[in-house]
């Protein structure tokens, strides 16, 4: 079977669904991923995340390999079992925390030296070290190592780094190819900051290398809203057509229905967990304050439209006491319903698609919309 089958697109618009097929089992994209940087996606149990829809979660490498660290993992066989998640896993390489945390980071033609932001010691990431660490993780999707840049940057720093990008992704395949023998999927991830023809180099540059899958990294950096679209929507066809494309770090619930929109297949964000804890809640209306006053007697549902275990089982007015007092089961309750809010609008999507009425889809969620779902976080930082 193939990797990626894709099994419908929109006359519409660039969206289409999929099948991906991994070692743990077959994902229906386009997918959100909940963030799981630690192991652990904050607040819910491995239950409460197949419960809520969730069809693979990401681990991170970096926090991963510092704490517990691999020689804890390798006990249990890779992460699946450590976490008892039976679902797919993928992990990032690592470039986005040596970006968050350029302080600590040197980054030479062999890879990055860093500091550990735990105990100061000090460990080197070469693009075969990320593919050998996600290997240990037994990761159903690793990622290439690359060098994600801040906004803005100029265009010699933009092509510097996508060019070590793409020299550090031939690495990881070779690495990977040899050590693996191809028993999961690796993506190189598009880089080029805010530039139109460096993005295009990129992702020539990384098509060559027939990897299975692809990613548009550099984005949710510090740039405007508008331009982080235009650069989705100009990076996304270039892509190869038959291979997965996966936005990293991006969105609120609008930014996935637009690239949907555009073809893209994945998405991550910590921004339904973080906003969680935060008391910012997604409705089929839009976006809800849980500590506002005006809950504070209101007897019904989160969102009456929702089937999750918070709004068939608990009120508006419990939620905001739970989360004035700052009782941890707040937490609980609150991820369950935004993680389950993202699946499920992800899943009615994939139904659109497949039905040819997604320009249908899109206009109703908007019209049902009181303001959106954007809450001012960076989606990009792990959870």
């Amino acid at each position: 079977m193939a990797f990626f089958e894709i099994t419908g697109r929109s006359t519409g618009t660039r969206a289409r669904t999929g099948v991906l097929s991994t070692l743990h089992g077959t994902i229906h994209t386009p997918v959100f991923m909940p963030v799981g940087t630690l192991g652990t996606v904050k607040a819910l149990s491995v239950e409460d995340l197949t419960a809520c829809g969730a069809q693979i979660i990401l681990g991170n490498t970096y926090h991963l390999y510092l704490r517990p660290g691999c020689e804890v993992i390798d006990l249990f066989g890779g992460l699946h079992r450590f976490m008892n998640w039976k679902g797919p896993i993928l992990t990032d390489s690592g470039g986005f925390q040596f970006f968050s945390l350029a302080q600590l980071t040197k980054t030479t033609e062999e890879g990055v030296s860093f500091q550990s932001h735990i105990d100061g010691s000090r460990h080197m990431f070469t693009p075969e070290m990320s593919v050998r660490v996600q290997q240990s993780l037994d990761s159903d999707i690793i990622m290439c190592l690359d060098e994600c840049i801040a906004y803005p940057a100029s265009r010699d720093a933009a092509r510097t780094s996508l060019e070590l990008t793409t020299r550090w992704a031939a690495r990881c395949k070779a690495f990977w190819e040899e050590e693996t023998g191809r028993k999961n999927a690796l993506f190189a991830i598009v880089q080029g900051s805010m530039y139109k023809d460096l993005r295009a180099a990129s992702a020539d540059q990384l098509a060559a290398l027939d990897l299975p899958g692809y990613a548009v990294g550099g984005l949710s950096v510090g740039e405007p809203k508008d331009l982080m679209m235009e650069m989705a929507d100009h990076t996304l066809p270039l892509l190869p057509d038959h291979k997965p494309k996966y936005i990293m770090g991006v969105g609120t619930p609008e930014d996935l229905v637009e690239l949907t929109a555009m073809g893209a297949d994945m998405f991550d964000c910590v921004m339904p967990s973080r906003n969680a804890r935060n008391g910012k809640l997604f409705t089929s209306t839009g976006a809800v304050n849980i500590a506002n006053a005006r809950h504070r007697l209101d007897t019904g549902p989160l969102d009456p439209h929702c089937t999750c275990y918070t709004c068939r089982n608990y009120s508006r007015a419990y939620l905001r006491h739970l989360y004035k007092a700052n009782e941890l089961l707040a937490y609980r309750l609150n991820t369950i319903h935004n993680i389950h809010y993202y699946t499920t609008l992800m899943a009615d999507m994939r139904e659109a698609i497949a039905e040819d009425r997604f320009d249908a889809f899109r206009k109703d969620f908007y019209e049902r919309r009181e303001g959106g779902g954007g809450v001012g976080l960076n989606a990009r930082t792990t959870d």
